[in-house]
Formats: structure tokens, sequence, C-alpha cells
């Protein structure tokens, strides 16, 4: 963990962390504030969860992300919706260019498999971790569970599909200082693990760790390029602002 200000960030900076790679970090993000993700080395990937920290029933929904913004991923401007038809957060900027939304995370088994076993029991801090434990080990701090497991989001990493269906993880997408910026819009539980993703075809188990920077921003104006990217946006943020009202 290291503390202090961050490259680019803003004087009124919050806090700074570091979470190393194969490690699992979870918090609160209040409404009017900005979590910076920053790739560190280049090549990483963040597997990431967001329940609403108020009403945790309720939590980001892949499917109506996706449709209501007529893409298969994310970037600047996009937001990322709830289960409520609500905005949970929006992606203020993004030097990355493409998140993937659709392939899931790692378990115990594929990393096995993937990269041989090695347990915390002989290997101590060096041992294999995957994002699937790593969410679960985060979510029970907040009485939550395998039922509350939902579609997350790898960022930095991309995924093409072809006509075949067909999926290409594009190997080195991400480079080092690589960052995405999301400026959430309720309080939001966020929960995340700094893991390989599922289709990297690296041959040695290698996370990347990631930098966490967290600013006051204030909640969207009115003319915010996330709000005005299309209708359902906009109607997304409403949703949002009669929830605090």
């Amino acid at each position: 963990m290291g503390v202090g200000m961050a490259e680019g960030a803003p004087y009124w900076m919050l806090w700074d962390e570091l979470v190393v790679g194969g490690a699992h970090w979870s918090g609160l993000l209040r409404r009017g504030t900005t979590l910076r993700l920053t790739d560190v080395a280049g090549g990483g990937n963040v597997s990431v969860l967001f329940y609403n920290y108020d009403d945790r029933l309720e939590r980001y929904n892949m499917a109506d992300t996706l449709k209501a913004q007529h893409t298969a991923y994310l970037t600047r401007a996009c937001v990322c919706y709830s289960d409520m038809g609500r905005v949970i957060c929006s992606i203020t900027d993004d030097t990355c260019g493409w998140h993937d939304t659709l392939c899931g995370v790692t378990n115990a088994s594929m990393i096995n498999a993937k990269y041989g076993d090695a347990r915390y029991q002989e290997r101590r801090n060096e041992y294999h971790r995957n994002a699937y434990d790593g969410f679960l080990n985060e979510l029970g701090k907040y009485g939550l569970g395998k039922r509350d497991l939902a579609a997350n989001i790898n960022f930095f990493s991309k995924v093409t599909a072809d006509d075949s269906g067909t999926l290409t993880f594009h190997d080195g997408h991400s480079t080092a200082g690589s960052y995405v910026d999301l400026r959430f819009e309720m309080n939001t539980l966020v929960v995340l693990a700094a893991c390989q993703h599922p289709l990297d075809p690296a041959t040695r188990y290698q996370p990347k760790e990631v930098r966490l920077t967290t600013w006051h921003s204030r909640p969207a104006p009115r003319n915010d390029p996330c709000r005005t990217r299309c209708p359902e946006n906009e109607r997304g943020f409403r949703n949002t602002e009669v929830w605090y009202r």
C-alpha cells in the first residue's frame, strides 16, 4: 500500500492506495467522488463489481448497461446501470479505450489448470489467487455471498468476437500508466480483484498491480457527456437523482 499524491490527481485527492497483483479490495465510494484505476505496469486486469451501498440488493446490471447504450464494451462517456435503472457510476476519462464486460473472472480450478497449484501453505504470499474467491472474501465483509455475485467488468482488458462468436483476447491492450476514471453517482460498494483475465494467454501466473486514487468531483452536471450520450442515460441519471431527493 502506498499513500501520497498520485501523478495527475487533483490536489483535493482523498486517498491513494496500491493493490498488488492477485489481491482483492473493497470499499465505499460516495456519491460525488471519483475513483481512478491505474494499470501501473501495463497488461493489467481489474475485475470489478458495484452495489448500492445503502440497499445492497441493488447492483450493477451488465445487460441493461450494454443494451441502453448500444455497446458491448465500456469506455469514456459510458455509464454503469444498476438493475433498478439507476446510474451507479460514469466513466469520465479513459486512456485505455476498451473495457471487457462479457468474460467473467477466473476461479481456483482455472488458475490451477493453467498455472499450476501453488497454495498458501507452501508459497505464503506468493500463492496463486483468483478473482472469484477474492470477490467472495470481500463480499463476506458486508453480509453478501455467492448469491450476490453478478456479471462483472474487466477494466483494462479488450476482448472482441468474430462473426462465428469466437472471442479474442487482445494481449498488450493496456500500456503502463493507462487509467480509467469512475465518477460515482450513488453511494457505492466497490469490490475488485487485481487478477488475470480468464482469456489471458500468458503461460505464467503474473497478475499486475493497480493503483486506486480517489478525489471529490461532485455529481454530474446537466451538460455532462455521460448524461447526454443517449436519451436512456438522461433517464438513468434522473432515476438516480430522485433516489437522493
